[in-house]
C-alpha cells in the first residue's frame, strides 16, 4: 500500500475584488511506504499548502488525498501522521519532558504509554540532559529536536516535515539527516520539504519538484540528473601560455593553478579526448580527466528557469505546462 496518494489535488484562495490565487493545481503524487521523499520548490510554489492539505489543516478546492488508503479529511488519517511545521510552536514555560507528556495526552496515550514514549524518544533524540529545562531558553537546533520529538509521539507510520533543516548550522542539519534515516530504518515513511538541496540529494531516493503550484518533475534523483556529464575537467602540466591561449572554442574555461599546471574545462568526453591528444603532442603531461555530473541543484535551477529538459515520460507529469506559464 502507498503511504500517500493524491489525485487532482488543488487549492485556490479567493478574495473579494482580487484575482484567485491557485496555490496548488492538479497534484497527482504517490509516495511509497518506507520511503524518504523530498518535496522541492521555490518559496510560494505550494509546498506548505500541500503539507497542510495532507495533514487535514485545510480542505482542498478540488481533488483528493489519501494516507494509507484513508481520506485526509477523516480523523483516522491524522492518527497516522506525525507533523513538524517549519517553525514549531511550544509553550515556552514547559520542559521537553512536559511537552511530550502534553502531546501524549492529546494523542490519547495512557500513563504507561506516555512514559514509554518519553523513554524511547528522549533516548533517540538525546533529550535527557535537557529534560527539565524550560524551552524558552532553547537554541534553534534544540527546538528542532523537540519539534521532531513531538512528531514521533504516538509512533505514527508517516512523518511529514516542513523545512526541518531551515536555519540550522551544519551540525544541526546533519543531526536532522541522521534522524530521518533512523526513522526510515525503523520502517517509517518520511515526506519532507526543504531548500537545502545537498541534504535532499544525500538522503532521498525520489523527489518531486513544484513550479508555480504544479508538479513539474517527479522521479528518482538519478533519473532526473542523468548519467551524462555536464562537462569534463582536464588537468595537465608542462603547457606553455601560448599553447593554452591558442586552444579552440571547445575549451569552455581555462585556469592556471598556483601549484603549477592548468585546469581546462570542455563540454564532453569527446572534446576531452581531443584535448588530451593535443596536450600529449605539445609535450605536456595529463594529470587527470574528471567528468562533472549535474547535481540536483543544477537540475532544480534549470527546471525553475524553464530551460528545455529531457525527462523520462514518467518523470514529467507537468513539466511542459509549468515551463510554458
Amino acid at each position: 500500500m502507498s503511504a500517500i496518494v493524491t489525485s487532482g489535488l488543488s487549492k485556490t484562495y479567493k478574495s473579494l475584488g482580487k484575482a484567485p490565487v491557485h496555490s496548488l493545481r492538479d497534484l497527482d503524487l504517490t509516495v511509497d511506504e518506507n520511503e524518504v521523499f523530498g518535496f522541492l520548490g521555490r518559496n510560494g510554489a505550494g509546498k506548505t499548502t500541500t503539507i497542510k492539505l495532507l495533514t487535514g489543516l485545510i480542505h482542498p478546492t478540488a481533488g483528493r488525498a489519501q494516507l494509507f488508503g484513508v481520506d485526509t479529511l477523516l480523523p483516522d488519517a491524522r492518527r497516522m501522521v506525525g507533523y513538524m511545521p517549519e517553525q514549531p510552536y511550544f509553550y515556552e514555560y514547559l520542559t521537553p519532558k512536559e511537552t511530550i507528556e502534553f502531546y501524549g495526552r492529546l494523542r490519547g496515550l495512557t500513563v504507561a504509554e506516555r512514559q514509554q514514549a518519553w523513554e524511547q524518544i528522549s533516548e533517540l533524540l538525546d533529550l535527557r540532559d535537557i529534560a527539565d529545562r524550560r524551552i524558552r531558553g532553547f537554541s534553534k537546533g534544540m527546538r528542532q529536536r523537540v519539534g521532531f520529538a513531538v512528531a514521533l509521539v504516538g509512533d505514527p507510520p508517516l512523518l511529514i516535515l516542513d523545512e526541518p533543516m531551515s536555519g540550522l548550522d551544519p551540525l544541526g542539519r546533519r543531526m536532522i539527516r541522521e534522524l530521518i534515516l533512523k526513522m526510515r530504518d525503523r520502517g517509517k515513511t518520511i515526506f519532507f520539504s526543504s531548500h537545502v538541496l545537498s541534504d535532499v540529494e544525500e538522503i532521498c531516493a525520489r523527489v518531486g519538484i513544484l513550479v508555480s503550484g504544479k508538479l513539474a518533475a517527479c522521479d528518482r534523483i538519478t533519473a532526473l540528473v542523468g548519467d551524462v556529464p555536464k562537462s569534463v575537467e582536464v588537468c595537465a602540466t608542462g603547457l606553455t601560455a601560448e599553447f593554452v591561449a591558442g586552444l579552440g572554442d571547445y575549451v569552455l574555461a581555462r585556469e592556471e593553478r598556483k601549484e603549477g599546471g592548468h585546469r581546462l574545462v570542455v563540454e564532453n568526453t569527446e572534446a576531452a579526448n581531443q584535448l588530451a591528444t593535443e596536450i600529449s603532442r605539445a609535450g605536456g603531461m595529463l594529470l587527470s580527466l574528471h567528468p562533472v555530473q549535474e547535481s540536483l541543484e543544477d537540475f532544480f535551477t534549470r527546471i525553475q528557469e524553464g530551460t528545455q529538459i529531457s525527462l523520462p515520460e514518467e518523470a514529467q507529469p507537468a513539466a511542459l505546462a509549468a515551463a510554458e506559464e
